[in-house]
């Protein structure tokens, strides 16, 4: 850390940076679809024996080892579209009107949005692959052509089936990896190249390749993470099966893949003299997809994320538990670009945490998260009908409220028990033939197709099955969220408690789903004005 502070006190001596320029940090945010909370670190800081342990993440390790490494990070919403509208706001996605939904969705030009601040104040943005597109028709939005760098190839967004490709036409291994690492240096080039002089820059990097569709047997072939090497590690809600497990070593192996392609974007920092001007953030939009309790579930494995945060300003060499939303970004980096953030965040920038030299519990304000969900895709249920969940999550308890008990939480089970269900294959390949709200993929397939079998039929119940109005789970005796507590008489005075407080943030922050029966959420393509707003 001492040779990382002498090291940036250098850089500014010497930098031709206009004075106003080297007073703002450069920013480097690489956020990346359906990451969650899998990483090596995570196992080194908290202990081997879950999947952690295979998880292969030496770039994103070494930076949350310089930096801040934060334990209990979760998403605002675990589906992609409401989860970075969240994020961009500094709201939460119940307050981004059509923002909330992922099909259909129109961005609200009245809220602003951290990278146009960022832009409008004399920062020099851009990205590479996903982002979302608020933003004026003028521009495109954020996510538009003219902040778009992607000339030289968008491949890195199918990372396994490109390797494969160019394996079958004679290439190596390495020498495919290295084209794609290739195409990740020169799109950030390309970008850092259209900037001015002594101009401070945003970057967003936003690869796609850990959502689904993944090469079966990538993980062991490119990346050495054996699949059998997680018997005994999986979590409960999790058949530990071969076909299981290979599917989660392929999802381990593009998070590898990742990684790699962070450290390209770090190495290119380095080599520019920039590194030590760059507060560097690295998370994930929600828990993995296709897996029970992952994407689209406010279970832990749904919402909790990986996050990291290093560079100027920064105490590293931390590990924090405090509670932090994703959309605590928005004024975080609005901070750092000494930006005035505007009315209408509902969430704290972090730099008060980030300063601190303390470790562990740092700040007493932040005990706990709000996350929730609406709709998903179209075809989960007739008339496009949202799944709509609430919750909190304490240090030791998770409280979530359920407001259609009534409906299929991932989906209808479309055609299942009837002549004409989908056999494996469709099951593996096709997310809309049955159950929508989950991807498709081998996990997804080998339950529904075994969910007969009383050793199945338990994780199929659990995963697919209507759920109660309410749910509350002991964080410290049942850490897989598998024993529902609301009902418990034992629990219900923290039933109580956490309902109340769940609802008066609720309240607080003009949830449409608390008026006229959740009117707003439940009348598709949910056009006009945010209740409350």
């Amino acid at each position: 850390m001492i040779n990382r502070i002498f090291s940036y006190f250098l850089v500014l001596a010497l930098s031709p940076l206009s004075e106003a320029a080297a007073k703002k940090p450069n920013l480097l945010f690489a956020f990346v679809d359906d990451w969650g909370r899998q990483a090596s670190i995570y196992a080194k800081v908290e202990g081997a024996g879950g999947i952690n342990d295979l998880a292969k993440t030496p770039h994103f390790d070494q930076l949350a080892g310089e930096g801040v490494l934060f334990t209990n990070a979760s998403v605002n919403a675990p589906s992609c579209t409401p989860c970075r509208s969240a994020l961009l706001s500094g709201r939460n996605f119940w307050e981004t009107g059509r923002g909330a939904i992922l099909q259909g969705a129109v961005w609200d030009e009245k809220i602003p949005t951290w990278p146009l601040l960022l832009r409008d104040s004399g920062y020099h943005i851009g990205k590479s692959y996903k982002v979302w597109s608020p933003g004026t028709p003028k521009d495109a939005g954020y996510g538009g052509r003219s902040h778009s760098f992607e000339k030289a190839g968008r491949n890195f967004r199918v990372f396994s089936q490109y390797v494969s490709g160019r394996m079958s036409k004679g290439e190596t291994m390495e020498a495919a990896k290295e084209e794609l690492y290739r195409e990740a240096r020169r799109n950030f080039q390309s970008f850092l190249d259209k900037r001015k002089k002594g101009q401070p820059f945003a970057y967003w990097f936003g690869p796609t390749n850990v959502h689904r569709k993944w090469i079966k047997g990538s993980g062991k072939k490119f990346w050495g993470i054996d699949p059998d090497e997680l018997k005994g590690k999986m979590p409960a809600f999790l058949p530990d099966v071969h076909e299981v497990r290979q599917d989660l070593a392929d999802y381990l192996g593009e998070i590898a893949a990742f990684d790699a392609g962070l450290g390209v974007l770090i190495e290119e920092l380095k080599k520019l003299g920039e590194y030590e001007n760059t507060v560097i953030v690295v998370s994930g939009d929600h828990g993995p997809p296709g897996f029970p309790h992952g994407k689209c579930n406010l279970y832990d494995f749904g919402t909790r994320v990986c996050l990291a945060i290093a560079g100027p300003g920064v105490k590293g060499g931390r590990v924090v538990h405090d509670f932090v939303g994703l959309p605590d970004l928005a004024p975080t980096f609005l901070e750092a670009g000494k930006v005035e953030v505007p009315k209408g965040m509902s969430f704290r920038s972090l730099w008060k945490v980030l300063k601190s030299e303390k470790e562990g519990w740092v700040d007493p304000s932040r005990d706990a998260v709000y996350t929730g969900r609406e709709r998903h895709v179209y075809t989960s249920r007739p008339g496009y009908l949202p799944y709509p969940q609430r919750a909190i999550r304490t240090k030791d308890f998770q409280f979530v409220i359920n407001f259609r008990p009534d409906r299929w939480p991932l989906g209808d089970p479309y055609l299942l028990d009837t002549p004409k269900e989908p056999n494996f294959g469709l099951l593996e390949q096709q997310t809309f033939v049955t159950l929508a709200d989950e991807d498709a993929g081998p996990t997804k397939a080998w339950i529904v197709t075994n969910r007969k079998d009383p050793k199945v039929k338990p994780f199929f119940d659990h995963a697919y099955g209507k759920r109660p109005r309410e749910e509350l789970y002991d964080m410290k005796k049942d850490p897989d969220q598998m024993k529902n507590l609301a009902s418990d008489p034992a629990h219900a005075e923290t039933v109580k408690k956490l309902r109340a407080r769940l609802m008066a943030y609720l309240r607080e922050t003009n949830d449409p789903r608390l008026v006229d029966d959740g009117k707003f959420f439940e009348t598709p393509p949910m056009a006009g004005p945010v209740p409350g707003r």
